[in-house]
């Protein structure tokens, strides 16, 4: 299954597995492979049968989060934190980190991690397509940080077509 906006930050890419398509939602995780496909697209391990359902909350948690920030979003994403923690160790002058997850959480932790590092690399860098239709999140990584749209080819044309209808449509005299 094709779907829109490929490729974000682990944490932003989960949050684009849900999407609209002509005013219905479409979940990735509701095709047969998809879940699989997506797990191994990411370079994450586990079984689909256990992470599924922490990844659906993960995915909600960091909605919630974009959407309406504040202490229940947080909660939300503490929740799912709440399933691994990371260990420092110095080793011959080196600093190592070791995570020990829950493995049915994996996957699911590592994007809420993956979210944190957006926050601290620039959270104004995290954007919602302005395309008022789309649901979808990227991360602008543009040197001017000007990026508005998910996609020039969608819901940027969409938008610079229904100006320039607006623009040179008749009104009746």
């Amino acid at each position: 299954m094709s779907r829109p906006l490929a490729g974000e930050p682990l944490s932003l890419d989960l949050v684009n597995t849900r999407w609209a398509d002509h005013g219905r939602t479409i979940d990735l995780f509701d095709e047969p492979g998809q879940l699989r496909a997506w797990l191994d697209e990411q370079q994450l391990a586990g079984d689909q049968a256990t992470v599924a359902a922490p990844l659906r909350q993960a995915r909600a948690a960091l909605r919630s989060a974009l959407e309406q920030p504040g202490e229940h979003a947080d909660q939300q994403l503490n929740t799912v934190l709440s399933h691994g923690v990371v260990r420092y160790t110095l080793h011959h002058g080196t600093v190592r980190e070791d995570a020990d997850i829950d493995p049915a959480w994996s996957p699911a932790w590592h994007a809420v991690r993956n979210y944190l590092g957006l926050l601290r690399q620039d959270p104004t860098r995290i954007r919602r397509c302005a395309h008022p239709a789309c649901v979808l999140y990227f991360f602008d990584t543009s040197r001017n940080g000007t990026r508005r749209w998910c996609s020039m080819e969608a819901c940027g044309s969409r938008a610079k077509a229904a100006r320039h209808y607006q623009r040179h449509r008749t009104t009746p005299g």
